[in-house]
Formats: structure tokens, C-alpha cells, sequence
């Protein structure tokens, strides 16, 4: 491996950024294709296909850690839920976005949603999200009128 291990407790820190010029030996993909294994040649080789090219759960969580360690904990959170969308398909991902648009759904509905991510995906984070949002939501009078 490189020589940059990251030790098991060892967290990240600005001065590990960027990752894929201090420590590319941490960064996969989600088809466990190592990051240095993406190059041009792969590609015109065939060797490399669209799935290869998203990113991994892990990095995401890599790049939380830095983004934590220089005081930038929203930005921290915003990758940890992009980490937990991994395995939820683009069209649900596009479903669930619609769905948290203003005056689209019910409460009740944005909880199932936030259910949903927690029981199906283990996407805690993003479920409370889904929640926060039904509660502001409901505060400002944003949630689809039940129909009688």
C-alpha cells in the first residue's frame, strides 16, 4: 500500500487535502477500482465504465472528516447524507427531491419518506433532514392541503 495508510483511528485533516494527491492510495470506487487505476488509456481500453467513475461512500466520509477538522461542519454533513445516497437509485433520489418541494406532500408523507431512508438505506442522516423539513414545513404552511 501507499504511504499514506490511514490508520484505523486516524482522522483526516486539511493537511491530508486533496486526497488524490496526498493519499490516493485511500480513494476506491464504489466497484472497489482503485483511484490510480482511472486514467484515459483504461478508458479507451474499455477497462473503465460509468459505475467506475462514482464515488465511494468512504471518500465521502474521508472528505467529511477534513471538511470537519477546519470548522466546516454543514459542509461535513452535506457529504455524510451524499455518502448515505449512494445506494439509493437516481430516480428515487429525483422522486424523494420532488417530493420535498414546497406544498408537495403531506407531513405524514415526508415522514414515510424519512422512514423509508432510515429502515431501507440506514440514511440517518438524510432521514432527519426529511423530518426537519416536514416540521418547518408545517411551521411555515408548506405542506400539501389534505383533500376531504
Amino acid at each position: 500500500m501507499g504511504n499514506q495508510i490511514q490508520e484505523k483511528n486516524k482522522r483526516l485533516t486539511k493537511e491530508d487535502y486533496p486526497l488524490g494527491l496526498k493519499s490516493p492510495d485511500l480513494l476506491f470506487t464504489t466497484t472497489d477500482k482503485a483511484y490510480d487505476e482511472l486514467t484515459l488509456d483504461a478508458a479507451l481500453a474499455g477497462d473503465i465504465t460509468g459505475s467506475d467513475l462514482r464515488i465511494s461512500p468512504k471518500t465521502l466520509e474521508m472528505q467529511a472528516e477534513i471538511c470537519e477538522s477546519i470548522g466546516r461542519t454543514q459542509l461535513a454533513k452535506n457529504f455524510r447524507r451524499a455518502a448515505e445516497m449512494i445506494n439509493i437509485s437516481d430516480a428515487r433520489i429525483l422522486e424523494i427531491y420532488n417530493a420535498m418541494r414546497p406544498n408537495r406532500s403531506t407531513k405524514e408523507e415526508l415522514l414515510t419518506i424519512a422512514r423509508e431512508l432510515e429502515n431501507e438505506y440506514g440514511a440517518v442522516e438524510n432521514a432527519s433532514l426529511i423530518r426537519e423539513a416536514a416540521e418547518v414545513y408545517e411551521r411555515r404552511g408548506r405542506l400539501k392541503e389534505i383533500e376531504d
